[in-house]
């Protein structure tokens, strides 16, 4: 029988059925139930809906009228009823190809030595894949291998092999994966997310451009717009409306400064830092900013004077005999650490004993 013979009574019984049916919003158990899944890579949202059918002990992947085979008479829905469609929401490489954010209708061809070509259509909107015009509504089309899965009596997906920027989608039933890549250039995607949110609700909330700003320090990308996302923390919006200048986002904005070698305006967010921390945490913290930076007479006159605003905290010396130590200082900085062990808690003795140890061997280094 040939293609279009068998593609018209798959037509006409389908008419008839919707002829015959009931039309109303009534709930019905249905044999292949409707599934959601959705899953974030990143910041991309990924949406598989699709309905789930059973093995019911069936050979599923080699029953031509389960599965049609090599396209014959159609590909296969790579799920039961209406089209399975998979949303991206933002730009993503499937197994190395770059697909455009959007939703798309997920079919699948089966062909010989378990390799299956995966079909990502625009039009996604179908009953099946009766109506797939595989020349017009294909988006991208990928080949991938299958491979041996544990039994599963309902088909569904699953997302595994988590990376920062990379997922694999598999398609499960029966004893058989079909399993894609799903990438995303995080940076990218990250940036531009922040962008458009930050046009929102969030524009209100000083945290938020805070956070931006230092999840690109983090991440060493989009730094010079960063630095405008700190300023903007700092000093509000229009008219300087939910400006908050405090030691996080003053800290941030020193960071962004000096990765971009902007030394001179770091020198006077320093000064500001000093005006406004208000605890030996942050004392501590910015003190180990400073360290890190190699800003060591920097950091020696910010630990003199912390330790002086707070005298009563005992680590704050460490601060102090670290950028002793890197000035050339080794007795001095020796001495100030041997204090430290003698006002610590037990648990700390035995690190501040290496730290001392290594600064009269001259092999110190600050931990990353």
């Amino acid at each position: 029988m040939s293609k279009i013979k068998i593609l018209c009574i798959l037509i006409l019984l389908l008419f008839f059925k919707i002829g015959n049916a009931q039309f109303h919003t009534l709930k019905i158990p249905q044999l292949s139930n409707e599934v959601k899944e959705q899953q974030r890579l990143g910041v991309t949202d990924i949406i598989i809906s699709y309905c789930s059918p059973t093995v019911n002990n069936r050979d599923v992947w080699n029953d031509t009228n389960v599965i049609p085979q090599e396209g014959e008479p159609i590909p296969w829905r790579a799920g039961a009823n209406m089209n399975t469609t998979i949303e991206f929401s933002t730009d993503v490489i499937i197994e190395g190809m770059a697909l455009k954010k959007g939703k798309y209708g997920f079919h699948i061809i089966p062909k010989s030595n378990n390799v299956y070509t995966l079909l990502f259509a625009h039009n996604n909107n179908l009953w099946g894949s009766y109506y797939l015009d595989i020349d017009k509504d294909i988006t991208l089309s990928i080949d991938v291998n299958s491979e041996e899965s544990p039994f599963s009596e309902k088909l569904d997906y699953e997302f595994f092999d988590w990376k920062a920027n990379s997922v694999t989608i598999g398609l499960e039933w029966a004893d058989r994966r079909i399993p894609f890549e799903v990438k995303v250039d995080i940076n990218k995607t990250v940036v531009e997310s922040f962008r458009s949110e930050l046009r929102g609700i969030n524009t209100y909330h000083w945290q938020a451009w805070n956070d931006a700003a230092t999840w690109c320090l983090n991440h060493n990308t989009n730094i010079e717009e960063a630095l405008q996302w700190a300023e903007r923390s700092i000093n509000g919006g229009y008219g300087g409306f939910a400006a908050n200048k405090n030691f996080s986002n003053l800290n941030t904005k020193a960071r962004l400064l000096k990765r971009l070698k902007k030394d001179k305006d770091f020198k006077a967010v320093v000064n500001d830092i000093e005006s406004i921390y208000s605890s030996p945490g942050e004392a501590f913290q910015f003190g180990r900013e400073l360290l890190n930076f190699k800003e060591y007479e920097s950091a020696l006159d910010f630990a003199i004077k912390a330790r002086k605003k707070f005298s009563d905290t005992w680590f704050l010396a460490i601060n102090e005999g670290l950028a002793r130590y890197f000035l050339g200082n080794t007795e001095e900085a020796i001495s100030i650490i041997e204090e430290v062990i003698s006002k610590a808690p037990q648990h700390y003795h035995n690190r501040f004993n290496t730290v001392v140890k290594e600064m009269k061997a001259g092999i110190y280094k600050i931990p990353n």
